[in-house]
């Protein structure tokens, strides 16, 4: 199983495209928010692909109906997904953690920091894929792979859009 893990693009169509386009064979596409005004453009233009495309609401995605966070059953694996600014991660990721493991998660995956981040820690894999458009490390644009292979398998990547 292959995910795609986008985050932050801020407007920025091309990006958003880009990646999308270059992963449509990815099981799930992830945006974990601000960037839902293109998503929902690029969705609407590609309708065959909006069955694998879920989101969750980034503090720019202004008079968003969607959620911020979401859990979703990946093979024997769980995946905690949100934007980040609600739960604190421009300071610590403890609060992710501790929601995780409540809800029997195993996979975190957060933006909004526009810094990537992949770790494993006490049994958590955690992702956090940067800015496909804004990067704030110094480093090019760019998104995260999660594959999950047919043993259950964790890997996590980091990509330059």
């Amino acid at each position: 199983m292959r995910i795609v893990v986008i985050s932050d693009t801020h407007g920025n169509s091309f990006a958003l495209e880009n990646v999308i386009m270059r992963n449509t064979d990815a099981d799930w596409i992830i945006h974990l928010g601000d960037g839902e005004h293109e998503l929902d453009n690029f969705i609407l233009s590609h309708q065959k692909l909006a069955p694998k495309i879920i989101h969750v609401a980034g503090n720019c995605d202004f008079d968003s109906l969607s959620e911020d966070f979401f859990i979703l059953p990946a093979m024997e694996h769980k995946i905690f997904a949100t934007h980040g600014h609600l739960y604190g991660v421009g300071g610590s990721l403890e609060r992710l953690k501790s929601l995780a493991l409540t809800n029997g998660c195993d996979i975190i995956l957060f933006g909004h920091t526009h810094v990537r981040y992949q770790s494993y820690e006490n049994g958590l894999y955690i992702l956090n894929p940067g800015s496909a458009s804004i990067p704030r490390d110094g480093l090019k644009p760019s998104f995260g792979h999660i594959d999950i292979t047919p043993e259950g398998d964790v890997i996590t990547n980091i990509v330059n859009v």
